[in-house]
């Protein structure tokens, strides 16, 4: 009898965490991938999107596959959302949604642009940062959220400190022409050997270099960005921009709101074109690894799972029905899929990407 009763205990347990695991992967708001195979097996990835600039909602999908078939880790990608919950709407500040799965996450990547989450949500979010977990942050991330100074996540952390306080730097100014001049990435010599910088040679986008003022000895600046004086690859650089360089990619050390020690990897690019570049995301892998506590590989596999067909960065002008009529999900960007959007208008020529057949 005895036995009998534990058997039914362990199935009902494993019944319910099974429903449990079920509802989580079915949830209609993000997209959920099962790591594979690999050393990051056990490792939970939550990636945030959610910016109306960058293509935050095109590049971590891709990120998230490539962790996640080639890599084993996890991941978890949070889209933002009309205020109905009916189709994807990166232009909504206040639309991400999934903030409560960082509970169970052991790394965040965040490209968010400005983002107001609500009260309940910014806990999700101060709970991650007070458990000393590790962040990375691309592109937009410096100004992640509203510069809001009544809104904090406790502590002395507002918004507008999430940059500054968490990542390193906040928000300065383009210190290349926007759209204009391109970014390559030059190692830092004193951090060559880094780990993160492991297979990483040849880093280039067509974002422009941000400014940074705010780095101070306590960080590790691993790449730094030399503006070029086109968006081509090949382009020359800018002597006048360029003495010194800007940092464009860092490791700083956090404290939370409670006081708690985290480490965070930051870079300045991060656009969806820029992860063309097939050593930025072998840099942001990197850092993934490296961050989580494993060893970093020596020259990581970073090819695509599915066709990557990024749009240009840039505003759109049609805001309020351009994303209705998108209608994109979670799923258009899963596994086999590879979605498509037009680029801005006055979206320069660049045809350093791949298109899908017509």
């Amino acid at each position: 009898m005895k036995h009998s009763f534990l058997t039914i205990f362990f199935l009902l347990s494993f019944a319910i965490h099974a429903c449990i695991g079920s509802t989580q992967a079915s949830d209609p708001y993000v997209l959920s991938l099962d790591g594979k195979e690999g050393p990051g097996s056990g490792k939970v990835v939550v990636l945030i999107s959610g910016d109306e600039e960058y293509r935050t909602e095109e590049s971590m999908p891709m990120l998230a596959k490539i962790l996640a078939e080639k890599h084993g880790f996890s991941c978890k990608v949070l889209f933002s959302w009309d205020d109905t919950g009916t189709y994807i709407d990166p232009d909504n500040h206040q639309g991400v949604r999934g903030w409560h799965y960082l509970g169970n996450a052991d790394l965040m990547i965040i490209g968010t642009r400005f983002r107001n989450p609500s009260a309940e949500d910014t806990k999700h979010i101060t709970q991650f940062l007070n458990a000393g977990k590790p962040v990375i942050g691309i592109r937009t991330s410096t100004h992640a959220f509203k510069w809001l100074n009544d809104r904090s996540f406790g502590g002395k952390i507002t918004f507008k400190d999430f940059g500054p306080k968490i990542l390193g730097e906040g928000w300065v100014s383009h210190h290349g022409k926007h759209k204009i001049e391109g970014a390559r990435g030059v190692i830092e010599p004193a951090n060559a050997k880094h780990p993160i910088l492991r297979g990483v040679e040849d880093v280039f986008g067509p974002t422009d270099v941000y400014g940074i003022r705010a780095l101070t000895s306590k960080d590790t600046i691993l790449l730094r960005g030399q503006v070029t004086k086109n968006l081509e690859p090949n382009s020359k650089p800018v002597a006048s921009k360029n003495n010194p360089m800007q940092p464009l990619a860092w490791l700083h050390p956090y404290t939370s709101p409670s006081g708690a020690k985290g480490t965070a990897f930051c870079t300045t690019m991060g656009g969806s074109v820029d992860l063309v570049s097939e050593d930025l995301r072998r840099l942001i892998v990197n850092a993934t690894y490296h961050l989580s506590g494993l060893e970093v590989p020596s020259d990581a596999d970073v090819a695509y799972i599915d066709p990557f067909y990024p749009s240009f960065y840039g505003f759109l002008k049609d805001k309020k029905n351009y994303w209705k009529n998108m209608d994109m999900q979670p799923n258009d960007y899963g596994l086999g899929k590879s979605p498509h959007a037009e680029d801005p208008s006055g979206t320069p020529e660049w045809k350093f990407r791949d298109f899908p057949s017509k």
